[in-house]
């Protein structure tokens, strides 16, 4: 066998990146010592194009009883009647929705990428947004937050055929009920993007989608800390949904258009090792130490929230209710990219973000986001969480004073020397 040295020795740089230093980005999080073993088992070789008992290769006896014990576990885990544990991303899992419900040129209703949203909603430089016709809701400008009667007044003029409720940076509860009632008013299907939320969202600390949105998607990491992927749902099935018109004149149960759409209309051969890595986070979520873990994710996070408020710091919509907040650094006389780079440089990583009604491009950005995923995993409690926010606020203030940054480096890798990568 031919040891690849350059490729592991890289890893193992990376593996000691991620051990030294301080993780904020909200979108990631460490697995579990199984999660890793499952990714990088022999289920790699094995080609399962198709459905459990209906593949189009022989040889899947095993991958079909692993692919269904995901399908159960992530229905039990959310309360859903349907699940397809599929898609590679969650951004593959939205295309298929959209591939199954709409057709090219129909009109999306989503949350606009400066003011939180996702590519996938509807984004001009995004398939969602090439494909099909995109408007906006964003927040109001003066409390960062969702207003639903303005959505509404949105939704009237603009008639989508498809609504997004879901978001990638904005801290607020999302009332999936109210969106409900929206989609409804102007005909609308309703798809819940939880890929951010959907960890808290499953052990219930915040509002569940499932009873009022027709299809909900999310990814597999971030707070439900599993394999990298995508998921796809459905809290009842039903054969015509409340009286709406899709393309499939023919149209039975969502759930049949959902499969067709993944594939063969989006994807082939399902990746049966992420599947199983799925699974077992599935399954880690469903345990009662994750609740545990979700609880103090929202802690931490709220925590880190009000000591960047009482030290000036400008959060969007003055607070969080999930895992995440979006910080306007403007009053602070630094670029979202200037604070992301000085922060790398001091072990920190977070990541530079647009905020509502930025004067910056994307590339520069006027926000920083942070999140609470990966530092909980790693043990940090709501104790840790005021002088994480001490050595950030260093960073920001000297972020050009190189002697500065190092100082607050050997912090970070004092603090993190005895926290190991993945801590139930």
């Amino acid at each position: 066998m031919i040891q690849d040295n350059k490729i592991f020795d890289l890893i193992n740089k990376e593996r000691k990146r991620q051990t030294v230093g301080i993780e904020l980005i909200a979108s990631e999080n460490f697995v579990s010592e199984n999660v890793l073993n499952a990714c990088g088992s022999v289920l790699t070789n094995k080609y399962a194009e198709g459905y459990p008992e209906k593949r189009y290769y022989g040889g899947c006896e095993v991958v079909d009883e692993i692919e269904t014990l995901a399908i159960e576990r992530a229905k039990k885990l959310f309360g859903a009647e349907y699940a397809n544990v599929q898609p590679h991303s969650g951004s593959q899992a939205n295309a298929s929705v959209f591939h199954a419900f709409l057709n090219p040129g129909d009109k999306l209703l989503g949350f606009d990428l400066s003011h939180g949203g996702h590519l996938t909603h509807g984004s001009s430089v995004n398939f969602s947004g090439k494909i099909y016709k995109s408007s906006f809701y964003g927040v109001e400008r003066e409390s960062g937050l969702l207003n639903y009667e303005n959505i509404l007044k949105i939704a009237k003029k603009e008639k989508p055929n498809m609504i997004i409720a879901g978001a990638s940076a904005y801290s607020r509860d999302i009332n999936f009920e109210k969106f409900r009632e929206i989609a409804d008013e102007v005909g609308a299907f309703l798809l819940a993007d939880i890929s951010h939320p959907s960890g808290l969202i499953a052990k219930k600390f915040l509002s569940d989608p499932m009873p009022h949105c027709h299809v909900v998607t999310t990814t597999t990491h971030k707070t439900l800390r599993g394999a990298r992927g995508g998921l796809i749902m459905i809290g009842k099935d039903y054969e015509n949904p409340f009286g709406l018109k899709f393309k499939n004149g023919n149209l039975k149960m969502m759930s049949k258009l959902v499969d067709l759409a993944v594939f063969p209309g989006n994807q082939g051969g399902p990746l049966e090792h992420v599947i199983a890595a799925k699974a077992i986070g599935f399954g880690e979520a469903l345990d009662d130490s994750f609740y545990n873990y979700i609880e103090r994710v929202k802690n931490n996070a709220s925590t880190m929230c009000n000591e960047f408020i009482s030290r000036g710091y400008n959060v969007v919509s003055n607070g969080t209710d999930n895992h995440l907040m979006l910080i306007d650094l403007r009053n602070k006389n630094i670029t979202g990219k200037d604070a992301e780079s000085a922060l790398v440089k001091a072990d920190i990583t977070a990541n530079k973000n647009m905020v509502p009604y930025d004067d910056k491009s994307p590339f520069i950005t006027s926000g920083i986001r942070f999140g609470t995923p990966a530092i909980t995993t790693r043990g940090l409690v709501e104790s840790d969480i005021k002088n994480v926010v001490e050595m950030i606020d260093k960073v920001i203030l000297n972020h050009d004073n190189e002697s500065v940054l190092n100082e607050v480096k050997k912090d970070v890798n004092q603090m993190m020397s005895d926290r190991p990568l993945f801590n139930p």
